[in-house]
């Protein structure tokens, strides 16, 4: 398992285009991944959970992969919320 603290950086602004992007990048892979934030661990795949996190540019998470491609899950994962536009 990869856990990685992650402060966001691309601006979510609760649209629904940046969280279905985060998905597809977090589907891409065969580990499982999770987004942490405060007490809440969601399925990072799951467009409906995504959404209920209502994600904003600032906030930290934690971003958590177990399988194979683990850490290349973590760093992709990782890459889109901090990429800035």
């Amino acid at each position: 398992m990869t856990k990685k603290p992650v402060t966001i950086q691309n601006n979510m602004d609760m649209e629904a285009r940046p969280i279905a992007h985060l998905v597809q990048e977090a589907s891409q892979y065969a580990s499982q991944v999770f987004i942490e934030i405060d007490n809440k661990k969601i399925n990072a795949k799951s467009i409906m959970g995504m959404m209920s996190l209502r994600l904003q540019k600032g906030e930290s998470v934690t971003v958590v992969a177990d399988g194979h491609d683990e850490n290349e899950a973590v760093a992709g994962i990782e890459d889109f919320l901090i990429a800035e536009n």
